[in-house]
């Protein structure tokens, strides 16, 4: 029966690794290790659930416990991991993705303790679709929000990079300028938050930026 359980361990750990893959790929914060233990932890969870408290059911039959208990905690629970690495900035927010696919390990670690494997494999072709599938086929739909941080000297440099970004591919969502003093120069910061279309491709707007020597652009998310 032990060795049963470690099948399940592993299964879970594979399944999870796999979805983990994905998000490392994409350099995410989250990636194989952090899915592998998710969906690890959640098929132990599974497990002592089910097995952990047989010894004292059996010397004890009035004692009643609901196997299900811990395993719905520990669907409530994962959200504390996947709120870490949700990240809001001004306009911002990202790692909705990658806190949803956490949720998902765990509810495949889950069906993995159970024995469910079929279920579990299932499961992780699902998520592995929704992640990049999905990605595929609906690529040109929407719109992506994405913040520009560069500086220079001259804050007029800004306002004409400012100006160029503007097109109809991109809408500005908000511009702030901030100066602070580098030695004896004053250093002009802008950022830049503007939602693209997801057909407007992301090297159009970096290129208008690093093709201006005076400018030096800082951080892109």
């Amino acid at each position: 029966m032990e060795w049963n359980f470690v099948l399940r361990l592993c299964v879970a750990g594979l399944c999870g690794t796999v979805i983990g893959l994905d998000r490392e790929y994409r350099v995410k914060d989250a990636g194989f290790r952090t899915h592998f233990l998710v969906a690890m932890g959640s098929a132990l969870m599974m497990l002592v659930s089910q097995y952990g408290f047989s010894d004292i059911l059996s010397a004890v039959p009035e004692v009643k416990l609901d196997p299900s208990r811990i395993a719905a905690q520990v669907v409530s629970g994962i959200g504390f991991i996947g709120a870490g690495t949700i990240i809001i900035h001004r306009q911002l927010v990202r790692g909705l993705t990658t806190a949803a696919s956490l949720w998902a390990s765990a509810g495949i670690g889950l069906a993995s303790g159970a024995g469910m494997y079929l279920v579990a494999g299932a499961a992780t072709v699902l998520t592995l679709i929704g992640l990049e599938g999905l990605n595929l086929v609906f690529r040109r739909l929407g719109q992506r929000r994405i913040m520009l941080v560069f500086s220079a000297a001259d804050r007029n440099v800004l306002n004409e990079a400012f100006n160029r970004l503007k097109s109809e591919d991109y809408t500005v969502l908000s511009y702030e300028v901030t100066a602070e003093r580098s030695g004896e120069e004053m250093l002009y910061r802008a950022t830049l938050v503007i939602r693209a279309k997801s057909s407007a491709g992301e090297d159009r707007y970096l290129a208008v930026l690093q093709n201006d020597p005076d400018i030096t652009v800082e951080r892109i998310v």
